[in-house]
């Protein structure tokens, strides 16, 4: 595996952290394929294999409704992330694309300043190039380590 892959990987984790960090979130679809899958699940239910997620989409129109709901319809208490993110691993190439795995550690910050540790886990991804060269999710399942939820899950990881 190329280091040039394991830069742009980076680059693109980097990238996707800092749209949701920053609170860009009508930016955080395009980093996904049109017809992509992010989920959101637990170490247990993964290895389970099971196929619900506590967050689901298999299209990018699904993440962008993500988006305008947590803009217009949902009520949460405000608050902000800020990911950590390791360095990916990359598990394998062929024509799907390129499967990797990241660490990442996510704090979350509140709106009166209180920040906590909020979910650590791993990204396994699908990466391809898209047209223009550019590296797209065509899979993102975030797998969180711990088995409990906080209810207040409304930012994408």
């Amino acid at each position: 595996m190329s280091a040039e892959m394991l830069f742009r990987l980076s680059a693109l984790n980097s990238a996707y952290a800092a749209a949701i960090d920053g609170d860009r979130l009508e930016d955080w679809p395009a980093f996904f394929v049109e017809d992509c899958l992010y989920k959101v699940t637990t170490a247990d239910n993964h290895a389970e294999g099971l196929a619900a997620g506590v967050i689901y989409a298999d299209s990018r129109g699904m993440l962008k409704d993500r988006v305008a709901a947590l803009r217009k319809a949902n009520i949460f208490e405000h608050h902000a992330y800020r990911h950590l993110i390791g360095m990916p691993s990359i598990l394998g190439q062929d024509a799907a694309g390129t499967r990797c795995e990241t660490p990442f550690f996510v704090a979350r910050i509140m709106r009166d300043g209180t920040t906590s540790l909020f979910v650590t886990g791993r990204y396994l991804d699908l990466v391809r190039e898209d047209a223009v060269s550019a590296l797209r999710f065509v899979e993102r399942i975030v797998i969180c380590d711990s088995s409990r939820f906080d209810t207040l899950l409304a930012i994408p990881l």
